[in-house]
């Protein structure tokens, strides 16, 4: 393969990346990675306090350049500062990673209109937002990656998480049909699909095999964005796991618990 057939950010071993929900584990865990091969990175997050130490130890870690903005991602208003921000800071962004989100409480969304929405925003319409934000200003660039951190729960409804599910089968299909238009612009989309993941999030939730430390997703997302891979389910049998479950009849899988 010669040098022009390369993908840019694999001919940029230091990128510049932005990171949204930047002190979660998973994005902590990449952002290490990418710190360590002397990245520059701005990280955005709610938490000023957390950030600055995220941002401290990256640093220590071989990061190039590390700067922070405080910004709760449902503030839409404040999305283009922030991309402004990371340009003026960096310079220029080769690869975005979008990374926030909550666990749903399930149960309060079903007794609760208002927090089912709230969920909604956090998990679907906060990411699309930034998504169509960020992607406009790799098109105009011309080439970049932007990666957004999705869930298996979103690839079929389950009467234990389907708020949450459904704002992530929101953004995954937002993602693909994003993939669609500008794959031809030299962009690289990319949906990341994590299975069970041991984070703080989850620190109340009983831990069983198919659970993954964030520095096992964190080496997966690192890896399908060298590889310019379209979507990744992590660890990788989730991919088995949730084609099985897509495809149990709906008269079967309505009468089971999951």
């Amino acid at each position: 393969m010669n040098q022009s057939t390369v993908p840019e950010t694999l001919r940029n071993e230091t990128p510049n990346i932005l990171i949204v929900g930047a002190a979660s584990a998973i994005a902590e865990a990449t952002a290490r990675l990418w710190a360590a091969r002397g990245a520059g990175l701005f990280l955005v997050g709610r938490d000023g306090e957390r950030l600055g130490e995220i941002a401290a130890d990256l640093r220590i870690r071989g990061a190039r350049r590390v700067e922070t903005f405080v910004m709760d991602a449902t503030a839409f208003d404040q999305h283009e500062r922030m991309q402004e921000a990371a340009l003026s800071a960096l310079g220029s962004l080769e690869i975005a990673l979008i990374a926030h989100g909550s666990l749903s409480d399930q149960k309060a969304c079903e007794s609760s209109v208002e927090e089912t929405l709230r969920e909604i925003q956090v998990n679907a319409l906060s990411v699309i937002a930034l998504a169509t934000r960020l992607a406009g200003g790799f098109e105009a660039r011309g080439g970049g990656c932007l990666a957004v951190i999705g869930s298996v729960a979103g690839d079929r409804g389950r009467g234990s998480n389907y708020v949450y599910g459904s704002a992530k089968a929101f953004v995954a299909h937002f993602l693909s049909g994003l993939r669609n238009r500008l794959d031809r612009k030299g962009v690289h989309v990319l949906t990341i699909k994590p299975g069970f993941v041991d984070t703080p999030m989850t620190a109340a939730l009983k831990k069983g095999m198919l659970w993954a430390k964030p520095e096992a997703i964190a080496r997966g997302i690192v890896r399908a964005i060298e590889r310019r891979q379209d979507e990744v389910y992590l660890p990788s049998f989730w991919r088995l796991i949730m084609f099985v479950v897509r495809h149990i009849p709906e008269r079967i899988f309505k009468r089971m618990s999951l």
